[in-house]
């Protein structure tokens, strides 16, 4: 049987830290759903199309990851899926509780649901979408920090705040 499962995020912007998380949970599944979360109540720095098209962009053509957005509860998302399986990277304490309350709510609403977590790489452990947007509020560069392809869009959308 085939193991499937959604990685769910707003990946706003795509981190080296969520490509690592990736390449190394298909070490674990057969499969991995990229899921977009849609949500309308959180100011999202890039337009759903534009992150579905940059985590699309960066996955390329790779047969075990197909890019996909959601919108209300994960666990129907996953039904819709058909599979039970979520994975989730930790960087430290402060992610585990977080974390591990949304863990045990999808298993309240539907008990099928197994959540993975998985440790973030070394290299990316201290690097989150929220970083790298103050970062570049701040002038910052994130070079290295997430994939060319969001560095692109990330330069061209402060260049446009900065005129």
């Amino acid at each position: 049987m085939e193991r499937i499962a959604v990685y769910p995020g707003s990946f706003d912007p795509l981190t080296n830290g969520h490509l690592d998380l990736i390449r190394r949970g298909l070490n674990v599944v057969d499969r991995i759903i990229v899921a977009v979360a849609i949500n309308p109540s959180k100011k999202h720095m890039f337009t759903l199309k534009d992150r579905l098209e940059m985590v699309q962009m960066t996955i390329g053509d790779n047969p075990r990851v197909k890019v996909d957005s959601f919108n209300g509860l994960l666990v129907d998302y996953l039904k819709k899926c058909d599979t039970h399986i979520v994975l989730r990277g930790l960087r430290a304490v402060l992610d585990f509780e977080y974390e591990y309350q949304m863990a045990l709510m999808n298993r309240r609403l539907d008990r099928a649901v197994e959540t993975i977590f998985m440790m973030t790489g070394y290299k990316w452990f201290y690097i989150s979408s929220r970083i790298i947007r103050d970062v570049l509020v701040s002038g910052g560069s994130v070079e290295g920090l997430v994939p060319d392809v969001v560095a692109k869009k990330l330069e061209k959308k402060f260049a446009k705040k900065q005129m």
